[in-house]
């Protein structure tokens, strides 16, 4: 008998940390690092090299990321997504691994500020549109500053290229976000 009772408050503690707000942003933070390695890889094995470039999926990881948790764990989620999906898959290149990292990181930080002060949907709006500009900054500096080759990473280019991710990230994002946010119950 005093082993079932163990046993259930053994099961209670872990139910009482798992509905902790802090459990809940390191766990999410861990899992949408996941599907920010993943998501990349699925969308390359069903549409074709370019399908990145393409649908920008590992962007998906990092705005829904953003919404949820905010600027800390969607930083975290960009950074450990480039890099471990390098790691793990070669992917993005290495020479591009710099300027994604940045891309990532200011979009988690955009949309984190923005989100705090209106609502999703214009924030998301904002934070792809001056994300861009500021990363065209970034890639101004590297080039004209610094010297550095940008291995013919285009601003221009991506946003052509990328129009069907950027469309996916404005219908899909918010709602995902919208119902993961109300499924893990951020506010226990």
């Amino acid at each position: 008998m005093t082993e079932k009772v163990n046993s259930m408050e053994k099961q209670n503690r872990l139910i009482e940390v798992l509905k902790l707000k802090s459990t809940k942003y390191i766990v999410g933070t861990c899992i949408f690092s996941g599907i920010g390695i993943a998501l990349p890889r699925i969308f390359h094995l069903l549409a074709g090299s370019a399908a990145g470039a393409t649908f920008l999926p590992m962007h998906i990881a990092v705005l829904i990321a953003a919404l949820i948790f905010g600027g800390i764990s969607a930083t975290i989620v960009a950074g450990s997504s480039v890099v471990f999906s390098y790691i793990l898959t070669g992917m993005p290149a290495l020479a591009r691994l710099p300027y994604m990292l940045i891309e990532l990181i200011i979009y988690a930080i955009l949309l984190s500020v923005f989100n705090k002060k209106i609502n999703t949907y214009l924030s998301l709006i904002l934070t792809i549109v001056l994300g861009r500009v500021l990363y065209a900054g970034v890639l101004y500096v590297a080039i004209n500053v610094f010297g550095l080759p940008t291995y013919g990473i285009s601003v221009i280019e991506s946003l052509k290229v990328g129009l069907p991710g950027i469309a996916i990230q404005l219908i899909c994002v918010p709602f995902i976000a919208k119902f993961i946010k109300k499924g893990i119950n951020l506010d226990e």
